[in-house]
């Protein structure tokens, strides 16, 4: 004889899982924003060519200057020029109008650049190195930083100055060449010593720009380190001596 036994239940009723998501084909990622000019590559890109337009500008504007060892009628048919460019297919200072508007626009855009990739490095790097920074990199970064400030304070002085005549004993309605003179007579020796520091800055900021355009296109590796560096300095010393001629003639008579 054989007994049935009943066995209860031998485990407690389990409900299925929850289906999990199916993982999508491609993950996530967080898209840039900025497009080409919020990356690096694009901050360069704008330093380099308002740098390139800056420093045309200098050239000329250095050009311009030295038109005063001709003659003060030299000089002022060169400031006429520039405002009668382009005349009689545009008004009058137009092409200077426009002129004025590109450089400014060229200055904040590199202002601009140079700010950001600063910041940028920055936060790529949020420790400090324990080794100290050389002493050459930590005085080129305060003479980008203050000579900035210096070179800007000076371009809104030499406007009032010599562009608007608001400052200058000679006045607006004067000629340009008299302006020029009487700004830099002896007794405002004063002037000239703020002209000559804003333009050593102007010196130092483009032999620092240079070379560091000649390190980003990769041009400064090998034989070529000395020539470029030649290079940056040359033009860099082109422009200081040839700006700070005029105030020294002025000075000394030799200009009267």
């Amino acid at each position: 004889m054989t007994a049935t036994i009943e066995r209860g239940s031998a485990t407690a009723p389990v409900t299925s899982p929850a289906k999990a998501p199916k993982p999508s084909a491609k993950p996530s990622t967080p898209k840039k924003s900025g497009g080409f000019l919020g990356s690096s590559n694009g901050k360069k890109a704008v330093m380099a060519v308002t740098g390139a337009i800056l420093v045309l500008f200098l050239l000329l504007h250095m050009t311009g200057n030295l038109k005063i060892f001709l003659s003060k009628a030299s000089f002022d048919e060169y400031a006429h020029f520039l405002r009668v460019m382009g005349e009689p297919l545009v008004p009058y200072r137009t092409v200077l109008t426009l002129t004025e508007v590109v450089l400014f626009a060229s200055v904040v855009l590199h202002m601009w650049a140079a700010i950001s990739l600063a910041r940028r490095a920055a936060k790529a790097r949020p420790v400090k190195y324990a080794v100290k920074k050389s002493q050459a990199k930590g005085y080129t970064t305060h003479i980008m930083r203050f000579g900035g400030i210096t070179i800007a304070l000076f371009v809104i002085w030499h406007l009032l100055d010599l562009t608007f005549g608001v400052v200058n004993p000679a006045g607006f309605d004067s000629n340009p060449s008299q302006r020029l003179i009487d700004g830099f007579q002896p007794g405002r020796w004063w002037v000239t010593v703020f002209y000559v520091v804003a333009v050593v800055m102007v010196g130092l900021h483009l032999r620092h720009g240079l070379w560091s355009m000649f390190q980003t296109l990769g041009w400064s590796n090998g034989s070529r380190y000395r020539t470029l560096n030649a290079v940056a300095t040359l033009i860099s010393a082109v422009l200081v001596i040839g700006f700070l001629a005029v105030p020294f003639a002025v000075m000394t008579g030799v200009v009267k």
